[in-house]
């Protein structure tokens, strides 16, 4: 006998899908296909973790990043990551200020621009590796710490940060505890012939994007404390577990690839990803229960930036996705098993 649905909940979920395809409709206005983006970013927004973008210079990155700002009314800050930035100059330092009456001297913080709720990291991987962990607490705790002091970001608070292929020249591999920070990595790839047209036809026409405010923070915060009363039954879970520790070379759950072609698997973060992403797609679905599909869909975008292949992998040409597909048709699901 199937579990009867809270009605609070089955009116919520309602509500959300409606409110989730007018955003990316809204989003539509500005950018031009790349709807997986699209809908992987926004799958981020709304379970509360960050989203790498990774492809080449002008394929419309930063340009979704802030029409997404503008149709979820949040205040939003862009950060050009350069070799020569300093971890202060996200973060915010302590200066000298003279109070005009007095003559009185003291430290004043000023705010960086992390002090924000929607984080454009622009080409994050060409800032040096000292400046890429200062981005560390904030995107784990949403908090900064500075002189000692303690200070708590506004929620929800969303990191999309961008980088450049590192084969590029003047570019640094993100550190392996940064990269797990981010739920997902999303490859943003070339426009179609019919994409490339209408981008033409937009931006050449003196046509502008009219995006309007769908959604605020709190219905935001709401749609995150919505997903996690999504049901995922532990057979289903026991699943997500099982692809995630299919990852791990020398693990029980190790497949013949995984074996020969990876380094490092995915941490715990990466079975969170998994659950968490699962109950958001079960939602638009119009389901609240996730399943094993729901998991399969979820299973490249959260773990390809997680595993990491040896060398051999590497000098076979051997792809992260390929690994991860291979793990997700060869792990049997519980019934499978059965």
């Amino acid at each position: 006998m199937a579990t009867p649905i809270d009605p609070a909940v089955e009116k919520a979920t309602h509500a959300f899908r409606e409110k989730f395809q007018a955003v990316r409709d809204e989003i539509g206005k500005a950018i031009v296909g790349h709807n997986e983006i699209v809908e992987g970013v926004l799958t981020c927004l709304f379970v509360g973790g960050h989203v790498l973008l990774e492809g080449v210079p002008g394929l419309g990155k930063t340009y979704l990043v802030r029409t997404l700002s503008e149709a979820v009314n949040l205040p939003f800050s862009r950060i050009q990551f350069t070799p020569d930035l300093m971890p202060a100059d996200i973060i915010g330092t302590n200066i000298i200020t003279e109070d005009p009456d007095t003559g009185r001297r003291q430290f004043e913080f000023q705010k960086g621009p992390l002090f924000s709720q929607i984080i454009l990291a622009d080409e994050i991987n060409r800032a040096t590796p000292k400046t890429q962990s200062a981005m560390l607490e904030a995107m784990q705790e949403h908090s900064i710490t500075v002189g000692g002091t303690h200070y708590k970001l506004d929620e929800p608070f969303l990191v999309m940060a961008t980088q450049n292929p590192i084969e590029q020249e003047g570019t640094y591999p993100l550190p392996e505890a940064q990269l797990d920070r981010f739920m997902f990595k999303l490859v943003v790839n070339y426009s179609s012939k019919d994409e490339l047209k209408t981008i033409l036809d937009r931006t050449t026409t003196g046509y502008k994007a009219n995006v309007q405010g769908i959604m605020s923070g709190e219905e935001i915060l709401a749609a995150q404390n919505l997903v996690r009363r999504i049901v995922m039954a532990p057979h289903v879970q026991d699943y997500a577990i099982r692809v995630s520790m299919a990852t791990h070379p020398g693990g029980p759950y190790a497949i013949d690839a995984t074996q020969k072609y990876v380094r490092w698997g995915a941490s715990p973060r990466g079975a969170q990803a998994l659950a968490l992403t699962a109950k958001l797609a079960a939602m638009l679905d119009g389901r609240y229960n996730a399943s094993f599909s729901d998991v399969q869909r979820m299973a490249i975008p959260s773990l390809r930036h997680r595993v990491l292949l040896n060398f051999e992998g590497e000098a076979e040409g051997i792809s992260v996705d390929s690994v991860i597909q291979e793990i997700i048709e060869k792990t049997p699901t519980m019934a499978e098993a059965a």
